[in-house]
């Protein structure tokens, strides 16, 4: 039997809420954090365009386990529709399909706003990672074939103007769900309004858990590269980082004893005990000397782990 191979790069673990700025694409800025960073193994919860700015959080090691939980949070976006066109991408990239010289009057926006809140039905873009019949919808696209893709339901919990002073561009702010595009919600305000429209500026400013308050510039972590004694460097990079338990909020937390976590560690369940101990979760997360330790599920009392972290 051969010798495993060792993994390359540190074993940390975290989260690092990303400002990804424009221009620059999700895969792009996951490889360069896990560069910088020097860790074993990186991800992301949730693609951002590259011509998209704002939060991107990026997992590194055992927090890659965790990136579904981040996945389903709600987003917020700050989004402007520039009116008068529709593009192929639904953003500044695509070609122009279609034109008008109308301009939407704001009590008109407003009127059509009520249509998609709560649950709608949504055509994702033509231009996107859909997956047809085991192709990119954006495959097809960039071939010059035309896809029907079908509609889902997406979840908008806010959506409100924020400015309107210029008639050809309005801006928005939407708090939405797993799934959701803004630049179908562009495309469908235009038609709506019979002026046609496209996504001309977006940013992301908070994926929950994490808000806007922990964004950390791109700019900033480049500039310890300045640093060149190695540990230094690290040791100023890893204060950024987020506990990888903190991607968990919405879940049931217990802490458990250090002969639980031995259990817990070898995969076997547990008693929960305590007087506001829950009885019955679908999802709870425990952690040992407040470390996490593993996420499982609660049944009559007993937490079963299904998935066990090193961290």
């Amino acid at each position: 039997m051969g010798r495993q191979r060792k993994k390359k790069g540190r074993p940390i673990s975290g989260w690092l809420v990303l400002d990804k700025p424009y221009d620059f694409g999700s895969t792009e800025a996951v490889s360069k954090i896990r560069w910088l960073f020097k860790a074993q193994k990186a991800g992301h919860a949730g693609t951002l365009d590259p011509l998209a700015s704002g939060m991107l959080p990026i997992a590194l090691g055992e927090a890659t386990k965790t990136v579904p939980y981040i996945m389903d949070g709600r987003k917020v976006y700050q989004f402007a529709v520039t009116w008068g066109e529709e593009r192929t991408t639904d953003d500044l990239e695509g070609d122009v399909i279609q034109q008008s010289d109308a301009r939407p009057e704001v009590d008109a926006i407003e009127s059509i706003l009520p249509e998609f809140i709560g649950e709608i039905s949504q055509v994702p873009p033509q231009f996107s990672a859909i997956k047809i019949n085991g192709e990119r919808a954006y495959d097809v696209a960039r071939a010059g074939d035309k896809l029907e893709i079908p509609a889902r339901e997406v979840e908008i919990f806010r959506l409100e103007i924020i400015e309107a002073e210029d008639p050809n561009i309005t801006r928005f702010e939407v708090e939405c769900g797993k799934g959701t595009y803004v630049r179908s919600l562009a495309r469908d305000f235009g038609r709506k309004l019979g002026c046609y429209g496209y996504v001309s500026e977006l940013r992301r400013s908070s994926v929950l858990p994490f808000d806007e308050s922990e964004l950390v510039p791109l700019s900033d972590l480049v500039a310890l590269e300045q640093i060149e004694d190695d540990d230094e460097r690290l040791e100023k990079l890893d204060q950024y980082l987020i506990d990888t338990k903190e991607a968990l909020a919405d879940l049931a937390h217990i802490p458990v004893s250090s002969d639980q976590a031995s259990r817990i560690r070898n995969g076997n369940p547990v008693i929960i005990t305590g007087a506001n101990a829950p009885i019955n979760e679908d999802e709870a997360f425990a952690t040992d000397k407040g470390k996490l330790l593993a996420i499982g599920e609660i049944s009559f009392g007993e937490f079963k782990p299904k998935r066990v972290f090193s961290v």
